[in-house]
């Protein structure tokens, strides 16, 4: 196997005399399977002894202000940060027609022939809506259905005693003041008891950044050897250009705390950088999860979606395996019926599904040209017909799946394979606390060649159960599930019966 596993900040900024320097390996970016990434940067920052004001304008559109660490990594220059401030109100139009609310300003109107002339509005309305406020909406449950879709998002503006919506032209707009600010920034008070320069670190969790794992798996017109290819795709969408930055990414189930449709949070921990040897893509365990990483550093734009392959395997061996689980189940499960319930209702568990599913396995081995962590992802299954053309045949989910553990994929329905269940038998005797329930099961295969098919039963009835007058060996999976391995002829047909008893 030829292996590409994948994978794959704090800038700061003196209001007084900040000297900004990305170090080689400065910008590093982790990119979490949860929608979220934590952004790491070096840079050196020249503070004078006593208090300075720090100010940095290239954070991310949705960083979470309280995951920000500002350090030295170090630890040669004490810093104490006395007070930290993030501030999401970038100077915009919107925000400068509320900043003038109840102010004449000058329009310049221009005709379709390119002639200008200036009209004076007053602001009676600006229609700006705050990035706080636009949380607030969203965090108390809002629809899109609420005030500032009804218009109360429309600027209104005064004009020769009219009112109007909308604005007359382009306003014009007295100068800047210090205090404007033309992107989200973070800001920083902080005292130190002695001047000189200190490489700094400042990290922070971001919203607005996934990644995802994609598999492509190509099966030969005959035989069961599959192809594999996986891929990486890494979706930015959080507002900042990450310009020769190194990247990561962080497979697992790692503990986010959510408040509603927002994705803030806390950060348990940020871990250090990994060097890598030849592939492009390496992995390893970090802690209870896998890091991944990209080994040469690149560019991840602002609203990029990038791919990367992480591995590539050929002559895996793999089964097609044919289930018949023939009980309708889940129309019934909602029900809510306790035990005493489904053991009184004779029809609970006789609707017949007549689906037999495809199943596709293989174990993630060495030996079996694969063996490396398995993010979770989509796996799309192509096979060749006898022209070399690829046919699309299925597609699922697998989950993160360990090194040495079978793969084991739902790609459809079989076409020329069909099941048919029927309850033959139910007698319960509440004195005596026993129930016998009794089944014929059916499948017909009506392909050119023999199938080995998987008849799987649930003993839902209770949950002590034994399995009496079968007419098939089986295997117990587990307390309540069985399965009877059957080989079904071409255009044959196998009958299987058996009978449950239950006590209790």
């Amino acid at each position: 196997m030829s292996r590409s596993p994948l994978m794959f900040a704090f800038m700061i900024c003196a209001m007084a005399t900040v000297a900004f320097a990305n170090e080689a390996l400065g910008v590093a970016v982790t990119v979490y399977n949860q929608n979220f990434a934590v952004v790491r940067d070096r840079l050196s920052l020249d503070l004078k002894k006593g208090v300075n004001a720090v100010s940095f304008s290239d954070t991310t559109a949705h960083v979470e202000p309280d995951s920000v660490i500002l350090r030295d990594p170090r630890g040669n220059h004490p810093m104490l940060v006395l007070e930290q401030n993030y501030r999401a109100d970038p100077i915009s139009q919107g925000l400068l027609l509320n900043l003038n609310e109840g102010k004449i300003v000058d329009f310049v109107v221009r005709s379709e022939d390119g002639d200008e002339r200036v009209v004076k509005g007053k602001i009676i309305r600006s229609g700006y809506e705050s990035p706080q406020s636009s949380a607030m909406r969203r965090h108390m449950g809002y629809s899109g259905y609420d005030s500032y879709a009804d218009g109360a998002g429309q600027p209104i503006i005064e004009v020769d005693g009219q009112l109007r919506f909308g604005l007359p032209g382009e306003p014009l707009f007295p100068s800047l003041g210090d205090d404007t600010i033309l992107k989200p920034t973070l800001q920083w008070v902080i005292e130190t008891d002695r001047s000189g320069k200190c490489d700094a670190e400042l990290a922070y969790i971001t919203g607005g950044m996934r990644w995802e794992a994609d598999y492509n798996v190509i099966t030969a017109e005959t035989g069961d050897k599959i192809d594999l290819t996986g891929w990486v795709t890494i979706d930015n969408q959080c507002g900042k250009t990450f310009d020769n930055a190194r990247i990561r990414l962080m497979a697992g189930d790692v503990s986010k705390l959510r408040e509603q449709e927002d994705d803030r949070g806390r950060m348990g921990g940020l871990g250090g950088l990994s060097g890598g040897a030849e592939p492009a893509v390496t992995e390893k365990s970090f802690d209870e999860y896998h890091l991944y990483t990209l080994e040469r550093p690149t560019t991840l734009r602002d609203q990029q979606t990038k791919q990367v392959e992480f591995v590539r395997a050929a002559g895996v061996q793999s089964k097609r395996l044919y289930v018949y689980d023939g009980a309708q189940l889940e129309s019934q499960r909602s029900g809510g019926w306790n035990d005493y319930e489904i053991r009184e209702r004779r029809d609970y568990g006789s609707e017949s599904n007549p689906k037999v599913w495809v199943m596709r396995e293989f174990e993630n081995s060495n030996k079996n040209n694969l063996g490396i962590p398995l993010p979770r992802g989509v796996v799309r299954f192509y096979r060749r017909d006898d022209g070399d053309r690829l046919e699309f045949v299925g597609e699922n989910l697998i989950d993160h799946t360990p090194k040495d553990e079978t793969v084991r994929v739902y790609t459809g329905n079989a076409f020329d394979i069909v099941g048919e269940r029927t309850q033959t038998d139910f007698k319960v005797d509440d004195d005596d606390r026993w129930l016998d329930e009794s089944f014929r099961i059916k499948v017909r295969n009506h392909k050119k060649e023999p199938v080995d098919v998987r008849i799987v039963e649930h003993l839902y009835r209770g949950p002590n159960s034994e399995i009496r007058a079968n007419s098939h060996d089986f295997t117990k999976s587990d307390a309540r599930t069985i399965e009877f391995p059957v080989t079904v002829e071409p255009d044959g047909e196998v009958t299987l019966t058996y009978t449950a008893h239950y006590s209790w």
